[in-house]
């Protein structure tokens, strides 16, 4: 048991899907894993493990921001973990994507200031494992899934009081922007554990379209079939 998973090592699967709201992870546990058990309740971020096509998989929530994602990352790899796979919605910074399509996140950039202290104010660069992405890719394809492959913005900040924050990264082709990637991918490379990040637009810095909360929690289920088949 850790400090914020109620969980054995036992209860946890090597594979384990991420999204940030703990009720897309009960959505994600009861409409796709089979004998599903619910191995963490502790403040209010629930965790399950189940059977897709008789493969363990967990699926855990783990709230909003870099933070909280780390703490719930380092306790499952803590607790067996292998195979971290975020499931995620993002804001778009292009107009040629739409809400619903679907981001494979290939490295992080960040306005956060965690890696700065880890690397003395150097620069790390967060990049999926590729072996992982080049799956997730194929295993697209062959749902034949649109895709968007590149680079996303990992923020510390939801609110911006500029409201053309989000133009500069776009001139240098950045998809989208999220809360969580890059210290997921961080962690990652110093676990030497597997990491990828699976983004569902929810919402355009470009148009202003805005999916509603009963879409983001239950109706982008492409992301979660693309990290299904990389088990």
């Amino acid at each position: 048991m850790s400090i914020h998973i109620s969980a054995q090592p036992n209860e946890i699967a090597e594979t384990v899907l991420l999204p940030g709201d703990p009720l897309r992870a009960k959505g994600i546990a009861e409409k796709f894993l089979d004998e599903v058990n619910c191995y963490n309740r502790v403040r209010g971020m629930d965790g399950y493990t189940g059977n897709y096509h008789g493969i363990p998989v967990s699926v855990q929530g783990t709230g909003m921001g870099m933070p909280t994602t780390a703490i719930y990352a380092h306790e499952l790899i803590a607790l067996g973990a292998k195979r971290l796979i975020r499931v995620g919605t993002c804001g778009t910074y292009q107009s040629h994507l739409n809400i619903g399509d679907v981001i494979l996140a290939m490295t992080a950039s960040t306005d956060s200031g965690i890696n700065k202290h880890i690397f003395n104010q150097k620069d790390f660069a967060p990049a999926a494992h590729y072996p992982l992405l080049e799956k997730a890719v194929a295993a697209a394809r062959d749902l034949n899934l649109n895709i968007h492959v590149g680079n996303i913005l990992s923020s510390d900040s939801f609110y911006n009081d500029n409201p053309d924050h989000w133009k500069k990264w776009a001139e240098y082709g950045v998809l989208g922007v999220e809360m969580e990637t890059s210290a997921l991918y961080t962690i990652g490379a110093k676990q030497k554990v597997e990491t990828l990040s699976i983004l569902t637009v929810s919402d355009s810095l470009v148009t202003g379209q805005l999916a509603s909360i009963e879409e983001r929690q239950n109706n982008f289920d492409d992301m979660v079939r693309i990290a299904l088949q990389l088990i």
